[in-house]
C-alpha cells in the first residue's frame, strides 16, 4: 500500500510548513487528488487515520479529498473529453494523438492551523 509512504510524505511536508509559520497545532488538510492520480481516496484516508495519531502537530486533524475529474485532449479534433470513461483514443474523431490536461494532480490545497 504506497499510500501509506504518500501520508508521511504529506505530514513530512505539513511539518516544514508548520516550522515555518510557527503553527502549534493542524485541525484539517485538504488534498487535490486527480481521478488517474494512482492513489486510491479510501486507502488513503485509512493511511491518515492511522499515521496523524503517531504525530502530534496533525493528531485528530481531518483529511479533506477533494476529487478532480481526469480530461484529455485531441491534438486532431480539438475535443476534450473524459479520460476515464474513454480512455487514449478520442471519442469524437477516434484519434490517439490524445494528452492528459488534468486528473493526475496531487497538492495540498489548504489546512488550518492554530
Amino acid at each position: 500500500m504506497h499510500e501509506l509512504g504518500v501520508v508521511f510524505h504529506i505530514i513530512d511536508d505539513l511539518e516544514k510548513v508548520g516550522k515555518e509559520n510557527d503553527v502549534e497545532k493542524i485541525h484539517s488538510v485538504t488534498l487535490q487528488l486527480g481521478e488517474v492520480s494512482g492513489v486510491v481516496p479510501k486507502l488513503l484516508t485509512d493511511a491518515w487515520n492511522w499515521a496523524a495519531k503517531k504525530n502530534e502537530l496533525v493528531d485528530g486533524a481531518e483529511l479533506i479529498i477533494e476529487n478532480l475529474p481526469a480530461v484529455t485532449y485531441c491534438e486532431e479534433c480539438g475535443c476534450e473529453y473524459e479520460t476515464v470513461a474513454h480512455g487514449k483514443i478520442c471519442p469524437n474523431c477516434g484519434s490517439e494523438r490524445t494528452y492528459l490536461l488534468r486528473g493526475n494532480e496531487f497538492l495540498i490545497k489548504e489546512i488550518t492551523a492554530t
